[in-house]
């Protein structure tokens, strides 16, 4: 019979690192018959000529890659590499490396050479028969100085304890110090794989909370918590499914997916006054989005999405004219004649059509890459 151990861990590896619902269904929908993915720095034909501004750095099959002018950079090896997040000063990344029963962050060159182990969760060689008192750390990232991982963590665990519920939490710790150093900030909701994505921003921190509604669906929300410990508030409605938070280079737009509670995930935006949301705009509908994140420069918005039905995900852009575009000139009034007033009426000018703004489209970057859905995306200016 499998052990109480065993099937906690099997558990938590589906839970957790699937990281959201939808990605459930996602993965299910990739073709059995379709051409198998290529390594990026193999692909034929290459990425697109059109060229992305900065370094992109993006996981696949276990191994991280950078993006740049056009062409792919294989950082590390095959060996659990994901979810990269760029040190504010963009000296360095942080990384997660997952292993067969826990996982590490680890802090990296941009060029992938390993410069320091920032977490320790497998378990002790004492504990070593206790497959469950591993930890599991996901999606770290720094404060905006550069002192405090933050990251989605399930630990501490009592040695013996039964470990059925698996959850995640939002945990800050100063950089380079032990777990014991560190505090939970928030509180999850048991069983439904806990809260994910800390993103910090001023005043405390945004991430996804994940519960049930009422009909027992589980459905992300986005959240926010200013402080260790406090109960944090809602920033969107279980309605709208939200999560996968990222924050606009000036602060004032958050981009995201929400599922409607739908197999779908549509990429959202919303203004960010540092305490609420805006009203959510939806501006890619049609695809399978999943996590998004903004150009350095503000010029648009990266996200992988399916290249095609059931097909593996690939990397898109789509320019800030598609959700931003820029307002139309006005119409010029007609200015009196020289030569002072008229016995009669000014003639009526012919009206003229407004302009219309061309539709703007995302844009494919990749083809057949297939790339890890669940691991956000890094950039660099």
């Amino acid at each position: 019979m499998i052990s109480k151990f065993l099937l906690a861990v099997g558990l938590a590896v589906v839970m957790v690192a699937t990281s959201v619902s939808s990605y459930v269904y996602l993965g299910s929908r990739q073709s059995k018959v379709a051409a198998p993915v290529q390594k990026p720095t193999a692909a034929t034909p290459r990425a697109q000529a059109f060229v992305l501004p900065g370094t992109i750095y993006l996981a696949q099959a276990g191994a991280l890659y950078s993006f740049s002018a056009g062409r792919f950079h294989q950082l590390t090896s095959e060996a659990g590499w994901m979810q990269p997040a760029l040190y504010p000063d963009g000296s360095h990344l942080v990384v997660v490396r997952r292993f067969a029963s826990y996982s590490d962050v680890y802090a990296m060159t941009p060029y992938g050479a390993v410069t320091a182990q920032l977490t320790d969760n497998a378990a002790s060689a004492r504990n070593a028969w206790d497959t469950g008192a591993n930890d599991w750390s996901f999606y770290p990232r720094l404060s905006p100085d550069q002192r405090t991982l933050w990251m989605s963590y399930d630990g501490p665990k009592i040695v013996g304890a039964n470990y059925f519920d698996v959850d995640l939490a939002v945990w800050a710790l100063p950089l380079g110090a032990s777990i014991r150093q560190g505090k939970a900030w928030t509180v999850a909701n048991s069983y439904t794989g806990g809260d994910m994505q800390p993103v910090p921003v001023s005043g405390g921190i945004m991430y996804t909370k994940f519960s049930y509604d009422q009909n027992g669906n589980r459905v992300g929300q986005l959240w926010f918590t200013n402080r260790a410990g406090a109960a944090g508030r809602a920033l969107t409605d279980t309605s709208a499914g939200c999560l996968e938070p990222s924050i606009s280079p000036d602060g004032n737009t958050v981009a995201m997916i929400c599922t409607y509670q739908k197999q779908v995930s549509y990429l959202t935006i919303a203004s960010w006054s540092g305490a609420s949301l805006g009203p959510l705009q939806t501006v890619v509908k049609d695809q399978l989005v999943a996590e998004p994140i903004w150009a350095p420069d503000g010029s648009g918005i990266a996200y992988l999405a399916p290249g095609g039905p059931a097909a593996p995900f690939q990397l898109w852009w789509l320019p800030r004219n598609a959700y931003a575009p820029p307002a139309p000139s006005p119409i010029p009034t007609p200015s009196p004649t020289p030569g002072g007033p008229h016995n009669g009426p000014l003639p009526t000018p012919t009206p003229s059509a407004a302009p219309v703004a061309p539709v703007v489209k995302p844009i494919q970057i990749t083809a057949n890459l297939g790339f890890d859905a669940t691991s956000p995306l890094a950039w660099s200016g």
